[in-house]
């Protein structure tokens, strides 16, 4: 079983910005797609982000698109957020997590991905 181990969250002012990073462990990493997604507090767990197992691939929900860069590198079995022009509305809980489904160009669904991290929270402050 992989583990998933988030950093790099924390409190930020509006127009600020945070990198979050993820460690995956074991040697089949670069096989699948990497996600981040988000949960706020009352909310339902959203996409946020993902890209394919290559990274030659991403997929943004649209309200990040702009602000928002997904990378991974598949020799340190890490991907990693920029979070960029933060906004308060961009407070909650971000999990990195990982999927066998090839990523298309729709938005992927919680049910695809086996394995999530612990998640590390994200407060924007206004």
């Amino acid at each position: 079983q992989v583990q998933l181990v988030e950093s790099g969250g924390g409190l930020v002012q509006a127009g600020g910005s945070l990198r979050l990073s993820c460690a995956a462990s074991g040697r089949t990493f670069s096989r699948y797609t990497m996600g981040w997604f988000r949960q706020a507090p009352g909310k339902e767990r959203e996409f946020v982000v993902g890209i394919s197992a290559s990274g030659e691939t991403t997929y943004y929900r649209d309200s990040v698109k702009g602000r928002f860069t997904i990378s991974r590198d598949n020799a340190k079995n890490t991907v990693s957020l920029q979070m960029n022009s933060l906004k308060p509305q961009d407070t909650a809980v971000y999990y990195c997590a990982r999927s066998a489904y090839r990523l298309g160009n729709a938005s992927p669904r919680v049910e695809e991905f086996d394995s999530w991290g612990q998640g590390t929270q994200v407060t924007v402050s206004s």
